[in-house]
């Protein structure tokens, strides 16, 4: 493909390097269900496990239908290399393994996804890695928490549920003033944001929500944009710059470039030792199910926020709503964010607080039909969930305050359904949400 061709829907059908299958011409991409492959001779086994070059191996570590994934997510994030791995919650553990260590501490947005808080303040802790939190309301708040043990900074572009879209380059400039990388979690954004374009050095993405869009596939990615020097400080990065015993003292920073011609140590250790040691691997069956998805993202992102911009403007509205939570409706400079950061749409989910408190949530969740009432984001199809007694219910009150979740707070993530019938359906589930109770959220 012409590498000019920049725009995210050619790129989605056609970025990375498969244009068919080199054994049978087939156009589209195989499901290469097998563990190991045939090596050509001892010389070509030991040189890819020296890495002296590169090739399959074995598929915990790299598959061939999963490398179409991994190039295609890359171009679609402008980014050089990609790993893909089994779940989202996966690439956000590797992506700070990748740079952390006990002892060291990554200062990250207090805007995550419950799960992420989780990962963060419980089990990352136990393996001695201190996770310091910092409003991003204020940018200059992570320069506060860093001391000489910070490896990394820590974002999501639209978070789930606070929706307040994070200070992409005003974070990740003062990260480069003292070499330390803003990984940022792109989930809920793709397409609509780059934050490599605006920075960021690593992108992940849970590939189970928009960027597959159908909800049969759990399956995560890290992308390495190429752009950061790890080299620069070997102090703050010392992962990447002191060797490393499992591979005969290799010293990740020097070697990667040296033997791919290419800024990607971070991608490459990511793969030959988490991947390696801890064998996250991503099926290839399910790669072969996120592929199917990618094809489609620009188009059905486009439509999540036009049908979004509807329902928000539906909601401000109506009589049982209180308030709206959306990209767009935060107090400045907040809000001026999602005009930078966001391009073609403001976002697909909305949060709303109802006039009759947390009763009314859960009976409004109970009375919706078309919309589903589960704990995914980023189907095809309209979802609705209460955080407090699900996805958020492992936070405690001041985490839950933190993150952005009230008692009463319902998030929707919008469908790419016809407007029309989205909006009918919340109508109708508001004007029960007030006319008493269902049994309670489960």
């Amino acid at each position: 493909m012409n590498k000019k061709r920049n725009n995210p829907e050619t790129i989605a059908i056609h970025g990375g390097e498969y244009r068919s299958d080199p054994a049978t011409n087939a156009v589209a991409v195989p499901i290469y269900r097998t563990t190991s492959y045939q090596f050509n001779n001892t010389e070509h086994a030991a040189n890819l496990f020296a890495l002296k070059e590169f090739g399959n191996i074995y598929t915990r570590i790299m598959n061939p239908t999963n490398d179409v994934l991994e190039k295609r997510v890359a171009a679609l994030e402008g980014g050089l290399s990609c790993v893909t791995v089994s779940s989202g919650q996966t690439a956000s553990t590797f992506a700070v393994l990748n740079v952390a260590q006990a002892g060291d501490n990554i200062v990250s947005s207090t805007d995550l996804y419950g799960g992420t808080v989780s990962l963060f303040t419980h089990t990352l802790s136990k393996l001695g890695i201190e996770i310091r939190y910092a409003d991003p309301s204020n940018p200059e708040n992570f320069e506060k928490l860093i001391d000489d043990k910070t490896r990394a900074f820590y974002g999501e572009t639209l978070p789930n549920p606070y929706l307040r879209v994070f200070p992409i380059k005003e974070v990740s400039d003062i990260g480069r003033k003292y070499n330390i990388p803003l990984i940022m979690d792109n989930t809920a954004a793709p397409v609509i944001c780059r934050p490599i374009e605006h920075g960021a050095a690593v992108v992940i993405h849970s590939l189970t929500k928009y960027i597959g869009g159908h909800g049969t596939a759990v399956a995560g990615s890290i992308v390495d944009s190429g752009n950061f020097d790890w080299t620069a400080d070997p102090k703050r990065q010392p992962l990447f710059n002191e060797p490393d015993n499992s591979y005969g003292g290799v010293i990740w920073g020097k070697a990667v470039p040296e033997l791919t011609g290419a800024n990607v140590p971070f991608s490459v250790r990511a793969r030959v030792c988490l991947l390696r040691d801890l064998g996250s691997a991503l099926a290839p069956d399910n790669a072969f199910a996120i592929i199917q998805g990618l094809e489609t993202v620009a188009l059905r992102m486009r439509q999540h926020c036009a049908n979004a911009e509807y329902v928000v403007n539906f909601l401000k509205k109506h009589k049982e709503v209180t308030k709206v939570i959306y990209s767009t409706e935060h107090d400045k400079p907040i809000a001026d964010r999602a005009k930078k950061y966001l391009q073609g749409g403001n976002g697909p989910m909305i949060g709303i607080e109802l006039k009759g408190g947390i009763q009314a949530g859960k009976k409004f969740i109970e009375s919706l039909k078309m919309f589903y009432h589960v704990a995914n984001i980023g189907d095809a199809r309209s979802l609705a969930i209460h955080p407090a007694s699900t996805t958020h219910s492992q936070l405690n009150e001041k985490e839950l305050a933190a993150s952005g979740v009230t008692q009463s707070y319902v998030r929707l993530c919008i469908g790419i359904e016809h407007i029309d019938d989205i909006i009918e359906d919340l109508d109708q589930a508001l004007n029960k949400s007030s006319k008493g109770n269902l049994k309670a959220v489960s």
